[in-house]
C-alpha cells in the first residue's frame, strides 16, 4: 500500500509540473485571464502535490513515543491547509477577472493555446480515473483530494477554451467571465476538501453501516454473548473503536481475555479501523 500511495503522489506532482509549465507559457503568450487563472490553478496543484507527498510519507510512519496511535492525521491536516490556500487564491483571481471585464485587455488568440488546453483536459481525465481508483482502494483522503482537483481541472480548462473562443468571436468580456467561473470552481474544490476533511479532524463517529459491520465482526467471535456499548471516532483517516462485550461470568479470566483478543483482531481486520479497545463485561 505505501508504494502505491507514493507512486500516485509522485505521478500527480510530475503531471502538475508539466501542465503548469505549458499553461503558464500559453497564459503569457495569449494574455488571457482565463488561461492565466488555469495556470495558477496548476501552480496550486504543485504546492498541493508537494504537501500531499509529505503528508502521505508522514502518515505511513509507524507509531512512536510522541505519536503512540500513529500519524494518520497528517493527510487530512495537509488537505485542510491546502484548501485554505486554494480559497484565498480563488478570491484574488475573481478580483482580477472582474477588472478584466470592466477594462478588457488585448488577448492573443493562437492555435497552440487550444492544443495546450486540450492536452491538459486529456491528461487530467486520465489522472482523475487513476487517482480515484487509488483513493478508493486505500481510503486516502489526500489522494481523493487530488482526484477531485483533477476533475475540476478538466472543467477549468474547458472554460479557458470557451473564454478564448469568446475573444476570437469579438466578445472580449467572456475572457473575464471565464476567469471568474474558473476561480469559482477552484473555490468550490477548496470548500469540498474542507467539508470532507473537517470530519477527520473533528473525530466524527463511524456511520451506521460501519457500526453494523463492527458489531457483526465482534458477535461472530465464539464466547461473545452480546454488546452493550460501541463507540468510534476518527483519528486521522482511520477509526478508533471502543467496544464492550458480554461474556459468561463463569469463565476464567484467561479465557475471557482470549475472547477479547479475538474480538480485537476481528474488528482490526476491517479496512477502516486503526485501533480497537475491548472491554470485557461478565454477565
Amino acid at each position: 500500500m505505501p508504494n502505491t500511495l507514493k507512486r500516485a503522489a509522485n505521478l500527480t506532482l510530475a503531471a502538475n509540473i508539466f501542465l503548469f509549465v505549458i499553461k503558464a507559457a500559453a497564459g503569457i503568450i495569449s494574455n488571457s485571464i482565463a488561461v492565466i487563472s488555469d495556470a495558477l490553478n496548476s501552480l496550486t496543484d504543485i504546492i498541493s502535490s508537494l504537501a500531499i507527498m509529505y503528508s502521505v510519507r508522514v502518515s505511513l510512519k509507524k507509531p512512536d513515543e510522541d505519536h503512540q496511535f500513529g500519524h494518520n492525521a497528517a493527510q487530512p491536516l495537509s488537505v485542510f491547509l491546502i484548501a485554505l490556500f486554494t480559497a484565498m487564491l480563488s478570491i484574488n483571481l475573481i478580483e482580477e477577472s472582474v477588472k478584466r471585464i470592466i477594462t478588457p485587455s488585448h488577448v492573443n488568440v493562437i492555435p497552440p493555446v487550444y492544443i495546450i488546453l486540450t492536452v491538459t483536459i486529456i491528461t487530467k481525465l486520465i489522472l482523475n480515473r487513476y487517482q480515484t481508483a487509488v483513493s478508493k482502494t486505500h481510503k486516502s483522503p489526500a489522494i481523493k483530494a487530488t482526484a477531485i482537483d483533477s476533475r475540476n481541472d478538466v472543467l477549468t480548462s474547458s472554460l479557458s477554451i470557451l473564454g478564448i473562443l469568446g475573444v476570437q468571436l469579438g466578445l472580449r468580456y467572456l475572457d473575464g467571465i471565464a476567469g471568474i467561473l474558473i476561480a469559482l470552481f477552484i473555490f468550490q474544490s477548496a470548500y469540498q476538501m474542507t467539508k470532507e476533511n473537517i470530519d477527520y479532524l473533528m473525530g466524527k463517529s463511524a456511520d451506521e453501516n460501519l457500526i453494523l459491520e463492527i458489531a457483526n465482526a465482534a458477535l461472530k467471535v465464539e464466547g461473545v454473548r452480546g454488546l452493550n456499548e460501541l463507540k468510534s471516532h476518527y483519528v486521522g483517516n482511520k477509526f478508533h473503536v471502543e467496544i464492550h462485550i458480554d461474556v459468561d461470568k463463569n469463565l476464567s479470566t484467561e479465557v475471557s481475555h482470549d475472547i477479547g483478543e479475538k474480538v480485537q483482531i476481528a474488528v482490526s481486520n476491517l479496512s477502516d479501523i486503526n485501533q480497537v479497545f475491548v472491554h470485557i463485561d461478565p454477565v
